[in-house]
């Protein structure tokens, strides 16, 4: 056992040994002091967001989605009780280093955080399409998530780009929250419906994995109330311990990034040479009403095509 101390709490570290990755023989407490350190730059995007847990078991070839906060939380560990059907289950909400470091404690690799807050869940403050490319290549996706910029440019709205540490990219528009999840889910999908009009041999919509006929996958699903999206700066449960990354635009060009080319040991370097890029993503915060005029404009080339 190894204790850590972190404000007025002490943590015990169980089996720091324990290799949670196989196939690179990173350890627990590796896993705990990476969220250790990370966490000055990761908390303000946890901020006030209830959030999913991915643990594993002894290592990652074994693991599973948790939502309900762990039976023996610390009373200091926030949380918010909410209605599900059936019943109520009560998240976690991140707000602190020595969470973060009890949660990977009990082998939580991977942390999905809510796109609302506590105080206003039905009014997200995000909006967020998720690019998965067809098959292992990350240069369709890479092109695919340049084209949504570009129109999102179009219409007005500032957006940003992280890596999600398994293939696909995530691209995010800062929201005032003025809104419900449905009027941004429809937002968001009516700007997937111009972006697969504009190349439709190269993007799609569909679901049905099936039916996307070798084409970048335009998820915007995620833009529901209930929904996650992994972290940014969260550790994801595959080999090499990659780490969903927050990439300024002119990063997405680099010729060797892949979704998991930032990982649990390299990231560190990487936000000492340029910060984080998403430091001051709310100062850009919208209203979606301001642009429904610009994305009529947009929708028409769809219409006639």
């Amino acid at each position: 056992m190894q204790t850590i101390k972190v404000g007025q709490h002490t943590l015990n570290i169980t089996h720091p040994d324990r290799v949670l990755f196989p196939d690179d023989g990173i350890t627990k407490i590796e896993l705990v002091e990476y969220y250790q350190r990370i966490s000055s730059v990761m908390l303000p995007h946890l901020k006030d967001r209830p959030l999913n847990l991915y643990r594993v078991q002894d290592s990652i070839q074994e693991g599973y989605y948790q939502q309900e906060i762990p039976a023996q939380a610390p009373s200091w560990v926030g949380r918010i009780k909410l209605k599900k059907a059936g019943g109520t289950v009560t998240h976690v909400v991140g707000d602190n280093t020595a969470t973060l470091i009890y949660l990977a404690n009990l082998n939580c690799v991977t942390i999905h955080a809510w796109l609302s807050r506590v105080d206003k869940l039905k009014s997200p403050d995000q909006m967020i399409f998720d690019l998965d490319p067809p098959g292992d290549d990350f240069e369709p996706v890479r092109q695919g998530t340049f084209l949504l910029k570009n129109i999102l440019n179009e219409i007005g709205l500032k957006s940003f780009v992280k890596t999600t540490g398994s293939r696909g990219l995530h691209v995010v528009v800062p929201l005032d929250r003025t809104e419900k999840f449905e009027k941004v889910r429809s937002f968001a999908r009516q700007i997937a419906s111009v972006m697969t009009s504009r190349e439709p041999e190269k993007y799609t919509t569909e679901q049905r994995i099936e039916k996307r006929k070798n084409r970048v996958f335009v998820d915007t699903l995620r833009n529901a109330y209930g929904h996650t999206a992994v972290a940014p700066y969260s550790v994801r449960a595959r080999p090499g311990a990659p780490v969903a990354t927050p990439l300024g635009w002119e990063e997405l060009s680099g010729k060797n990034l892949t979704s998991s080319f930032f990982n649990l040991h390299n990231v560190f370097k990487r936000i000492t040479q340029t910060g984080d890029p998403w430091q001051n993503m709310r100062d850009h915060a919208t209203s979606l009403s301001s642009h429904r005029s610009r994305l009529e404009e947009a929708l028409k080339e769809v219409n006639f095509r």
